[in-house]
């Protein structure tokens, strides 16, 4: 028999999502796949070049847990020159992905029974990741007519003494939502009144923005010592399976995460750790030329799911997700089929239009769906014609 903390995990909606879709195409049904997070590009060349020279020059050896220090350097050139955020090596730790570095935070914070503060629509592993580590979600929701974006007295009416921690995503998944300066600094404002509060700030869609520059809320002085900022290549330099991520945090939880590590993965891959350098240590010509990209298929989506009846949509301003409310489907039935939720309505979607997206319940958003851009006009345009074609 499992264990009790596996029984109390939720599988990932995205990957069976995801699965499913696979399974259609094998029996030769034509699916456009709108459910997967991650960019269609590849990785640039000078960063695969990178990856190859580190193979060439024998990288193949156990890495530091934390990371290689050149590694760790060029990070902490990317946060001084992008950022303006100030770190020393020992406050950063690369990980498989930004996925184990949200992880490995609450695993070296909470203890059984904390409160951990979760906007939704959150990304769907961090309430996972809270149970795995014995704490307590505190959903705080935000609906689309607030660009679902919590606010400053929202989040103070969710604090308790038990409160540990809250975790924010700004770019986020699945809303493309960004948290401006000075909302932000709202946030910021109510956290400095409990000093106990570690803010997790989940920064991986940073460089997928269409509002300028970053904002990240350890550029507040009265929260800073309190901030994890978690980041990585995945996103912005088409990097998802190399799977490199990592944190910049207060040492002791920075050490903390690193012990952690240590006893059950160790260092990232050797390989993606030299190609991770080379990416921070290069131009964000590459990068911004894919954001561009985004944004031009973010336009069409806009105008595509404004013309499907009663699907309410704001416009994001970051990632590369739409994230429609869809609540005046649900309860309504088509081609014979209630549709009861939002979970309903994506395997409707799927079933009957062959498109794959993401059921909002599993972003604590009962009512929308989340589709991802991430892939050619032409197919986005054929995607949200089906989906149009299976509500009349």
């Amino acid at each position: 028999m499992v264990s009790k903390r596996l029984v109390a995990l939720s599988p990932s909606e995205t990957l069976a999502m995801s699965q499913k879709s696979s399974e259609l195409k094998t029996r030769g049904i034509d699916v456009i796949n709108l459910s997967v997070g991650e960019p269609d590009f590849s990785t640039p060349n000078f960063i695969k070049k990178a990856a190859q020279k580190a193979i060439d020059e024998n990288y193949s050896f156990y890495s530091p847990v934390p990371g290689y220090l050149s590694l760790r350097n060029a990070i902490i050139g990317k946060l001084k020159r992008e950022n303006n955020l100030d770190y020393k090596p020992e406050q950063i730790v690369c990980s498989n992905g930004a996925k184990q570095s949200v992880c490995n935070v609450l695993l070296s914070i909470i203890n059984s029974g904390d409160e951990v503060i979760v906007p939704a629509p959150y990304w769907v592993s961090y309430v996972e990741m809270v149970k795995l580590a014995e704490g307590v979600n505190i959903i705080v929701p935000a609906n689309i007519e607030q660009d679902f974006k919590i606010t400053p007295a929202q989040l103070e009416a969710n604090i308790s003494r038990r409160t540990k921690a809250i975790i924010l995503c700004s770019p986020s998944n699945p809303t493309g939502s960004v948290y401006s300066q000075e909302e932000l600094k709202g946030l910021s404002e109510v956290l400095t009144k409990y000093p106990n509060i570690i803010i997790i700030s989940d920064e991986i869609y940073e460089h997928i923005s269409y509002v300028g520059k970053h904002e990240s809320i350890a550029q507040f002085e009265n929260v800073r010592d309190r901030v994890v900022i978690v980041n990585g290549v995945s996103k912005a330099y088409a990097m998802t399976g190399w799977r490199l991520g990592w944190i910049a945090a207060p040492s002791w939880i920075a050490s903390a995460c690193n012990k952690l590590q240590g006893q059950y993965t160790s260092g990232a891959s050797s390989i993606a750790q030299k190609a991770a350098e080379a990416a921070y240590n290069g131009s964000l010509d590459c990068v911004k030329t894919m954001c561009k990209v985004f944004e031009r298929r973010l336009n069409l989506m806009m105008e595509l799911c404004l013309n499907i009846p009663r699907f309410k949509v704001n416009r994001p301003q970051g990632a590369f997700y739409l994230f429609p409310d869809c609540s005046e489907y649900i309860g309504k039935s088509f081609r014979g089929r209630k549709i009861e939720n939002s979970a309903d309505l994506a395997m409707y979607f799927l079933e009957e239009g062959h498109v794959a997206s993401v059921a909002g319940a599993t972003f604590g958003a009962p009512n929308c769906i989340r589709f991802s851009y991430a892939t050619s006009d032409d197919r986005l345009i054929e995607a949200m014609q089906r989906v149009k074609n299976t509500l009349q």
